[in-house]
């Protein structure tokens, strides 16, 4: 059953005390991040620049394996970096746009750092192309329509942000190897509560974080480069990490790294690693597939209590193309999600979506209700005071 999930509520400590419903945004924190944080500090404190030799250089590699075990992205495959937008540059900086094969094709519903990178990129010749959706679901075959010989890339969100609606990445991804395409899935909103495997899908690269659903924390992006592509990239966004010899401190061009460490670039963010492990550790023992079918029995829940009030669901209805948000537009749905806050019902509130809620594995259907209840109240106050 999805609910013996909750015997995991105790392993997080801000459950005991608010209703947590986004973990879309942010994830709870584990309480095992206070260890690994303490341990983290207990190395630099007793073994100072030793560190770096005996555990701190290697951890990028390992986090990277541990988000790729989630994902069957084979080992060695993943670097890991700041956030996504860090990883959408790395990959960007592989590519020359000033040939005929310069176009980016992606849809309306992507998110907005991603979004602006792309647009900033047509100062080095790029062409954008933006597929106009509904807001809610994103047209599949004017997608595809959109992937032609002059495509070079095709980043795109694998579950909306706003609506959480869940394109057919297979699809994508077939029709942009057709052209001659590469595409660079965005996986933020997917990786966690969605089952997916970067290998079934012959993806190019896929990018996401910790921060969501994966419950690591900010300061952890992942990029995952397809092992026979990996070895022809060279991207120009790099740095000492990414040199063969990155200690012998060399002067003149990079010679490329293998394995992960080829696609990063400065200095590691060693303490974001350390927060990140615990929330892996957790997701990896209870599984992507239950986090997904108790996701989409309570995403149901909470849109069937939604429509009982006549609320408009900005969320696919068809449970297949559902991520692990509803968005929900009711009445003054912006100052309903402030007022939910002040309750310490966690929620947030986007344009164009309305107030966003993320039930997760450690969710209580009971707390669905009660949000929603809230919600009622919150409504009948503000009638009041108009009168």
């Amino acid at each position: 059953m999805p609910n013996d999930l909750l015997r995991y509520r105790s392993q997080f400590p801000i459950l005991e005390t608010s209703t947590y419903l986004i973990s879309n945004s942010l994830g709870a924190m584990p309480r095992g991040v206070y260890d690994a944080l303490h341990e983290y500090a207990g190395i630099w404190a007793t073994r100072g620049v030793r560190a770096w030799e005996e555990s701190w250089w290697m951890l990028a590699a390992q986090v990277g394996d541990e988000i790729g075990a989630l994902m069957n992205a084979p080992r060695g495959s993943v670097s890991t970096h700041q956030n996504v937008t860090t990883c959408e540059a790395v990959v960007a900086s592989c590519f020359d746009f000033s040939g005929r094969r310069n176009k980016i094709v992606y849809d309306d519903l992507n998110f907005p750092s991603v979004m602006y990178f792309w647009e900033a990129q047509r100062s080095r010749g790029a062409r954008v192309h933006m597929v106009a959706t509904d807001g809610v679901h994103v047209p599949l075959e004017p997608l595809l329509d959109a992937i032609d010989e002059q495509t070079l890339l095709v980043p795109v969100s694998h579950v909306s942000f706003r609506s959480a609606y869940l394109q057919d990445a297979k699809a994508i991804i077939e029709k942009a190897h057709r052209v001659g395409a590469r595409v660079l899935l965005d996986t933020y909103h997917s990786a966690g509560t969605i089952p997916f495997d970067v290998q079934a899908l012959n993806v190019d690269f896929a990018t996401g974080g910790v921060l969501k659903w994966l419950c690591g924390g900010p300061g952890v992006g992942y990029l995952y480069v397809r092992p026979d592509l990996a070895p022809k990239l060279e991207p120009t966004f790099t740095g000492w990490h990414a040199h063969e010899n990155p200690f012998g401190f060399e002067v003149g061009p990079i010679r490329y790294s293998e394995g992960p460490y080829r696609l990063m670039n400065g200095t590691l963010h060693v303490p974001a690693l350390y927060a990140a492990r615990p929330g892996l550790k957790i997701i990896r023992e209870v599984g992507v597939g239950r986090i997904r079918e108790k996701s989409q029995r309570q995403t149901a829940k909470l849109m069937a209590l939604a429509e009982k009030r006549g609320w408009r669901v900005n969320t696919p209805r068809d449970p297949e193309r559902r991520g692990g948000t509803v968005s929900i537009e009711m009445p003054n749905s912006q100052q309903v999600a402030a007022e939910l806050i002040k309750r310490n019902i966690l929620v947030d509130w986007r344009p164009n979506a309305g107030v966003r809620f993320a039930p997760h594995f450690y969710n209580k259907d009971e707390e669905l209700e009660l949000a929603v209840a809230a919600v009622d109240e919150i409504l009948a106050g503000m009638r009041a005071v108009a009168k």
